[in-house]
């Protein structure tokens, strides 16, 4: 991880300079699969661009206890298991526990590897190539799409449906998330977080300068980022503009613009708009105007946190973590914080949730004790607990009414974005070219070919465009 400071100089080796590279990660990953897969599952006919209906109906039953069925005997060997590493050491620990109590339970010996979540792709890609795939692993629904098409993945509609029973139902914005319907007819992965972003503002700061309430568009966060600029102890912009998850906000930020990445048909990019434009102009601006710390363009997963965490940002958008630091470890700038829902743009306002899903890869040696383990993972008490450290929303509706979601403002905006959020990619079709678009960070690189290339606006959104596209026609 690196600090604000650490990176002085932007980097043109995350640029897109080189278009030939823009595909390199994500081509290969699906070369990778395609050559290595089984037939794949049958590709579902994209929605039309408005959230798609639920995978069943969830209506509320009277939760009970998690009661796992009785594991199969394991064969020899260890069971491995991937999980999703979070800004959240107590979180990932509880994670490590769980899984370790279930082996010892279970009489298999397990191997808990935690992976940063900006390179789960990447591995995933080597060890699909390697035929060293774990047992199970955690994933976002953007690569669990990909896998899914190319019969990487084990289905799990047993499992989605025992656990929903168990615990009341899903809730209709986790049961979207995997909706066979959309996914080629079955469900691939397992929800057990919904993640959103909200702002977090340095109160402290806007209230000396007349900001008392939260933003209400991007435009005015823009206004307000500018007021409180005072570079280099303050930057008003603490978004990420480089080559990770963060950085994808600003596909979030153009769609409120009422720029699109694709049709409603989900196969023409239709990048090159006026509304591209507009946004292009509205946050380049805020660069060159000086907003934006030094090294945005190449920052890490951690680089918005810690700009924030060291007082050197005045607005960043994040999903908890940086309050589960400040609440730990930093009172005083926890009091200075507030908390809100993402900003409107000038066409419609978006408040994206991530679905976050365990899997089960076709090469598992030991199918039915990862489904069990699964399972074991949704028990209320340990997910109460868990949720009380980590940055999710929950997903069943026995879990709406943990106390965390009652007392933590984080999380009050998480259980409102899982159940007020828009789903992922709207108004967008989220199909697999958009989540291979999203995995390439053409966006935030479009805005790199700007600031630290000094191409034209012009230029750039054409170079994306037809980035775009090269991507999408791969799935017609």
């Amino acid at each position: 991880m690196h600090s604000p400071n650490e990176r002085q100089h932007e980097s043109r080796e995350h640029s897109i300079g080189r278009r030939t590279a823009w595909l390199t990660l994500s081509a290969a990953f699906a070369l990778v699969v395609a050559a290595c897969a089984a037939p794949p599952a049958p590709a579902a006919q994209p929605p039309a661009a408005q959230p798609p209906a639920a995978a069943q109906p969830t209506q509320p039953a009277a939760p009970e206890p998690t009661q796992p069925p009785t594991a199969p005997q394991p064969a020899a060997g260890k069971f491995t298991y991937w999980g999703g590493l979070i800004f959240s050491d107590v979180a990932n620990q509880m994670l490590v526990d769980k899984i370790t109590e279930w082996g010892k339970a279970r009489g298999i010996e397990v191997d808990v590897v935690m992976i940063n979540q900006n390179e789960t792709q990447q591995k995933v890609s080597a060890a699909v190539e390697a035929g060293t795939m774990p047992d199970a692993l955690d994933m976002g629904t953007g690569l669990m799409q990909l896998l899914a098409k190319n019969g990487q993945l084990e289905p799990l509609d047993d499992v989605f449906k025992q656990i929903g029973d168990a615990h009341g139902g899903w809730l209709d914005a986790a049961a979207k998330s995997v909706d066979p319907a959309r996914y080629g007819g079955s469900v691939w992965g397992v929800p057990f977080g919904l993640s959103g972003n909200l702002i977090n503002r340095r109160y402290d700061l806007l209230s000396e300068k007349g900001f008392t309430e939260a933003p209400k568009t991007w435009e005015e966060l823009g206004q307000m980022a500018e007021a409180v600029n005072d570079p280099p102890k303050v930057y008003g912009m603490g978004f990420a503009l480089s080559n990770v998850g963060d950085g994808n906000l600003t596909v979030t930020m153009l769609q409120t613009w009422g720029g699109r990445i694709a049709d409603d048909a989900g196969k023409t990019c239709t990048i090159d708009s006026p509304e591209t434009r507009a946004f292009m102009e509205w946050i380049t601006g805020l660069y060159k105007k000086g907003l934006f710390p030094p090294g945005v363009t190449t920052w890490d997963g951690a680089g918005d946190n810690q700009a924030y965490q060291a007082g050197q940002a005045a607005f960043i958008a994040n999903p908890g973590s940086v309050y589960l630091n400040l609440r730990d470890n930093d009172p005083e700038l926890l009091a200075a914080t507030r908390f809100s829902g993402l900003p409107a743009g000038p066409k419609m306002q978006l408040q994206p949730y991530g679905p976050n899903v365990r899997a089960i890869p076709v090469t598992s040696r030991y199918k039915d004790l990862a489904k069990d383990l699964l399972m074991y993972l949704a028990d209320d008490e340990f997910m109460k607990e868990y949720y009380a450290n980590a940055i999710y929303g929950p997903v069943l509706n026995s879990q709406v009414d943990f106390p965390v979601f009652k007392e933590s403002p984080i999380h009050v905006g998480l259980l409102d974005v899982a159940k007020n959020g828009t789903p992922p990619a709207f108004p967008d079709v989220d199909n697999p070219a958009y989540a291979e678009f999203n995995s390439n960070f053409l966006i935030p690189k479009m805005i790199q070919r700007v600031v630290v290339d000094n191409v034209s606006i012009d230029d750039a959104v054409k170079e994306t465009q037809a980035a775009c596209q090269a991507i999408y026609d791969k799935y017609k």
